[in-house]
């Protein structure tokens, strides 16, 4: 009976400890049965007898040897669940045989490569695009150019057109450049001027095959209504970045340099997972408020009695969050700065409240637009409420998901779109209206989920009204004492 109860008891320690350790990467990725389902989504808007062609992103150069850490083209990804560059996928609407194989999808990937993975990582090469991303038929890249596939049976072949930022590596012969180089070769796309058509019968008739548009808005169709797997990463990316904001109300003072309130934003990210910030931060401390897309971030004080934008979001697994707040650097606004933050969210919250399925998605920007004008009239800031002004020149709904400005039709709302809703004024220096307005930059934002019961704000942690943001300013912050010695 004594040796049962030991051998439980080790048993127990064994599975405590096993359970009690984190994975060494993340397990909650997008499953691979999610990119099959939205590559099945896509072969059925495609027409018939068609093959869509996706290519991933290029390796983009930094500086001399050294590249930008590499991100996945948002489509490739959505589709794939791919994040090595150097790879391409065909989707075919139709089953296609070749060589005794019956298949509608093949991919070509990066081919494993010791030397290669011993300075830039791990690849999952061709039996990892069978094993963990579920595609049957996979290949590594330099089997393309061999490829026995007739491009000129098909009705229609779809892709996006190219830019220009591919570089060719010539150590390489199965980089994207070569990847793209024998695709056109291929599909004689050369040969062919698409902005001026060749009166050359075998040209006219390539031609019409060929679309690089379509592809285009079937992934935006696609990609602007989101899936429960999508939400559960979006929400997560949501939350962590209204945590970074909750965190600098508290830590913030007026010493502190936007580099510095950016880090915290940042330092959070990184604390709860998510890889990357989803865009540039931005962090606009007094007049650098109202610089609109402001990412220099260098003010060493962001100044007593300064309003303080920060427009900041994180990347989680892919999905990206976009939310701003803007706070006093001191903890308390002034007259004029909470008047005008004030109309700013009275102009949000009516904006929110028409994020409803059916209606129209630019609706909570004429909203908007109308209070803010009528408020800034009533303030004297400018002549009456028809009077043309720049103190508010953007819209204020976008979508987010795998791009912080996903792509959308901007139609109606539907159920289960993420959209966000961020007026803003911005009066900066010399402005024609008092100089007591000047300098003053507010923007609000946050990312609404549309439901069959009404817009849920999914930021809403992080506060937004003028009193409890000064409120949440009076909280003690873990950073508060964390002192570095003078470098100097």
């Amino acid at each position: 009976m004594k040796s049962h109860f030991y051998f439980f008891f080790i048993l127990f320690l064994i599975l405590s400890n096993a359970y009690s350790q984190k994975p060494e990467t993340p397990q909650d990725y997008l499953s691979k049965d999610f990119h099959k389902n939205r590559r099945e989504a896509l072969r059925n808007m495609m027409p018939p007898n068609s093959v869509a062609v996706v290519f991933a992103n290029p390796i983009r150069n930094r500086s001399n040897d050294v590249d930008y850490v590499y991100h996945q083209d948002p489509n490739f990804y959505y589709l794939t669940g791919y994040r090595e560059p150097n790879a391409m996928v065909l989707i075919f609407k139709d089953e296609q045989t070749l060589k005794e194989k019956t298949f509608n999808e093949v991919i070509f990937v990066q081919g494993r490569n010791a030397y290669a993975e011993m300075w830039t990582g791990k690849r999952i090469g061709v039996v990892g695009a069978q094993d963990e991303l579920g595609f049957r038929v996979a290949y590594s890249g330099n089997e393309f150019k061999s490829y026995e596939i007739d491009f000129s049976k098909f009705d229609k072949i779809i892709f996006e057109n190219f830019n220009n930022d591919v570089r060719d590596d010539p150590r390489d012969n199965a980089d994207l450049f070569n990847l793209i180089e024998s695709f056109k070769e291929k599909v004689s796309f050369d040969l062919i001027n698409l902005n001026n058509m060749s009166t050359d019968k075998m040209k006219v008739e390539s031609a019409k095959k060929i679309d690089t548009k379509m592809l285009s808005a079937f992934m935006t169709t696609l990609r602007e209504v989101k899936t429960p797997d999508e939400l559960k990463l979006l929400k997560k990316a949501v939350e962590i970045s209204a945590v970074g904001q909750i965190e600098i109300m508290k830590a913030m003072h007026p010493n502190m340099s936007e580099a510095e309130v950016q880090g915290v934003h940042e330092f959070v990210y990184k604390k709860y997972g998510a890889e990357y910030e989803g865009y540039p931060s931005i962090v606009g401390a007094g007049g650098n408020g109202c610089i609109l897309h402001y990412v220099e971030n260098n003010k060493m004080n962001v100044g007593d009695g300064a309003l303080v934008l920060m427009d900041l979001g994180a990347e989680y697994r892919g999905y990206t969050a976009d939310v701003t707040r803007t706070i006093p650097a001191n903890g308390k606004f002034t007259v004029e700065q909470k008047l005008i933050y004030d109309l700013v969210y009275e102009a949000q919250e009516a904006g929110i409240a028409a994020y409803k399925i059916g209606n129209g998605v630019y609706e909570p920007n004429k909203i908007a637009i109308k209070i803010i004008n009528e408020g800034l009239a009533k303030l004297g800031i400018i002549e009456s409420a028809k009077t043309r002004h720049r103190y508010l020149p953007h819209g204020t709904s976008h979508h987010i998901g795998l791009d912080v400005h996903d792509p959308g039709n901007y139609g109606k709302f539907e159920e289960n779109m993420v959209v966000t809703m961020e007026p803003g004024i911005y009066i900066p220096e010399g402005s024609d209206c008092d100089e007591k307005w000047w300098g003053i930059g507010v923007r609000i934002e946050d990312d609404i989920l549309i439901t069959k019961n009404g817009p849920v704000n999914l930021s809403a942690m992080a506060p937004r009204k003028s009193d409890e943001i000064e409120a949440m300013m009076k909280k003690n912050s873990v950073l508060t004492d964390f002192n570095l010695p003078n470098l100097d």
